[in-house]
């Protein structure tokens, strides 16, 4: 291992100067240009360039405490350039790269924001109006041509810059970054991280993982999200091992089986989508008959694994939300065990870990090193550690809401603990909803099982005042393209029918599921019906389909939205 001792109280920079020292000519991150064009950092590169974008910031007038902010899919400038910040003793502030524009002159008016990093972007169109004027702006070499033709380059900087001589030297109770939640409920809050919470994360996550230098991961999740800036990039730092960008949606597929990832994070949805387009190759009753045959067992799993780009992986991780008991056990046949995580962005995405070995389905695992766990009032999960945000930036009120005076950070969420320690998250305290007899129903859990389904993306369990809830349902672009022929509809619709009765034979009376009605609006972050991680803005949701819900809501069976 690389990490030594006092790793704990190394800053990610003091982890990047370690890398440096230790591993220089060895490739840190690779990234694709196109084509079958890839670029190789060394860690000599990463901080040769992290520290010349310094000394530019430094130029441009950011002084201690300023927040610098970014907006880009991930890349390897990315991470060079949050390292930049923190080199120049700024304070880095990510953006999700599929913002709008008016969240983002919320946040980066919010933040105070006095640099703006742009750079790979789907549309930048659609926020650009939102940069307030006085805002500097660096481009990515990855930007848009639009915005690479109007502000400074990132490779035109770090070509003629000197770098800086000596890094900035926070301590530990120091602000490093403010993290803007994706507002599932409202308006997003600034969650600020000292850098402890960061070193903390960074030092702990090799001991959960076992994680080795000569581990691969593939960065595909928003890095302006906690759990790729913590699983990723802070594990990249003090491990050292190698991390591969994808491409594009379109080149998942390839990007992933370059990378060979020997970990994997992904949410519910990634492995959902796994899971059906191996069963659509591969029914399950014909690869349960495969799978008895000795000499093909493990050809076939080494087949199926490898289609995904996994065959090589050894710690699969889920987290954001309960991942379906089908799924779970369907990978589990492939000799893939899906550790499900627990964290949040209060929390710097460090709560609990499923350990292998000691999967439990529905638990989410025990608390790691230095966590504790308690059951608070109304059921609701509370935790405490050094990984703990020390507030929300500006909002004193929410903070004292969320955080108690001994430390403890009220998660929202209602869960329940075994007597090995193990959590289990039952609900949102704010999803769940109350039918008009009076019973309690937490959605999650049933969302968890329809969305198992081949053909469905995403499932909203409502029911409010209802004599029974309902499933309102989104379908893969996949299933909708077969649905589009015509001759399809007749066969989903008994499946879902069949989806329906298996589901409600699974719960409890009072949750049972009335209907389900197959939506014919994709639910996308651009018309507000999903977060940019992919969460469900239930709120919303009820609203847009708000004049339908009562005539939904007394019918039965499978309805197809007019």
């Amino acid at each position: 291992m690389t990490n030594d001792n006092n790793a704990a109280m190394k800053t990610p920079v003091q982890a990047l100067e370690d890398r440096r020292r230790q591993q220089g000519d060895s490739v840190a991150m690779v990234q694709p240009l196109g084509g079958d064009q890839v670029r190789r950092y060394t860690w000599n590169e990463v901080a040769d360039e992290a520290y010349r974008m310094a000394a530019y910031l430094k130029a441009e007038g950011i002084q201690a405490g300023d927040r610098v902010a970014l907006v880009s899919k991930n890349c390897a400038e990315w991470i060079i350039a949050d390292l930049a910040i923190w080199v120049a003793g700024g304070v880095s502030v990510p953006l999700y790269p599929t913002l709008l524009a008016d969240s983002v002159r919320l946040i980066l008016e919010h933040s105070e924001s006095k640099l703006l990093f742009v750079g790979k972007l789907d549309d930048w169109g659609m926020m650009k109006d939102g940069v307030p004027d006085g805002v500097k702006q660096v481009a990515f070499s990855l930007a848009p041509d639009e915005v690479r033709g109007k502000v400074p380059v990132w490779t035109d900087i770090v070509a003629k810059q000197e770098p800086l001589a000596e890094a900035a030297s926070p301590g530990p109770d120091d602000l490093a970054t403010i993290i803007y939640t994706s507002g599932t409920t409202g308006v997003p809050k600034g969650v600020m991280h000292q850098y402890k919470s960061m070193s903390a994360v960074g030092a702990k996550v090799i001991q959960v993982y076992n994680l080795e230098p000569s581990d691969r991961m593939i960065s595909y999740l928003p890095l302006s999200h906690v759990a790729e800036r913590a699983a990723v990039e802070m594990a990249l730092l003090y491990v050292g091992n190698t991390v591969y960008f994808a491409e594009s949606l379109d080149t998942f597929g390839e990007d992933i089986k370059r990378a060979k990832p020997t970990l994997f994070f992904a949410v519910p949805r990634i492995w959902s989508k796994f899971y059906q387009k191996a069963s659509e190759a591969l029914p399950p009753k014909k690869l349960n008959t495969l799978l008895k045959i000795p000499l093909l067992n493990k050809v076939i799993k080494k087949k199926v694994l490898g289609a995904m780009g996994l065959d090589e992986c050894r710690v699969a991780l889920s987290g954001a939300a309960p991942l379906s008991t089908d799924i779970i056990s369907w990978f589990n046949k492939m000799d893939l065990e899906i550790l499900e995580v627990y964290g949040m962005t209060e929390n710097f995405g460090w709560s609990h870990t499923t350990e292998q070995g000691d999967q439990q389905i529905g638990w989410v695992g025990t608390p790691n090193d230095g966590v504790e766990c308690r059951i608070g009032e109304a059921g609701e999960v509370e935790v405490r550690s050094v990984a703990n945000m020390s507030g929300y930036y500006k909002q004193a009120d929410l903070t004292a809401e969320v955080l108690t005076e001994d430390g403890w950070l009220k998660t929202g969420d209602v869960g329940e603990i075994d007597g090995r320690g193990r959590l289990r998250i039952t609900g949102r305290i704010k999803e769940i909803f109350k039918t008009e007899k009076g019973k309690y129903v937490a959605p999650a859990p049933i969302e968890n099982r329809l969305a198992s389904q081949p053909g469905v993306e995403l499932a909203c369990v409502i029911g409010a005042n209802m004599a029974q809830p309902i499933a309102l349902l989104n379908l893969t672009p996949e299933e909708q393209e077969k649905l589009s022929k015509g001759t399809e509809k007749e066969h989903f619709t008994q499946s879902l029918n069949a989806l329906l009765e298996k589901v409600n034979s699974q719960i409890d009376a009072h949750e049972r599921l009335n209907a389900l009605v197959v939506c014919k609006t994709p639910w996308t972050v651009e018309n507000g019906l999903i977060t940019p991680t992919l969460k469900l803005k239930r709120n919303e949701i009820e609203k847009y389909y708000e004049a339908d819900l009562p005539t939904w809501a007394a019918s039965r069976g499978v309805i197809w939205e007019q």
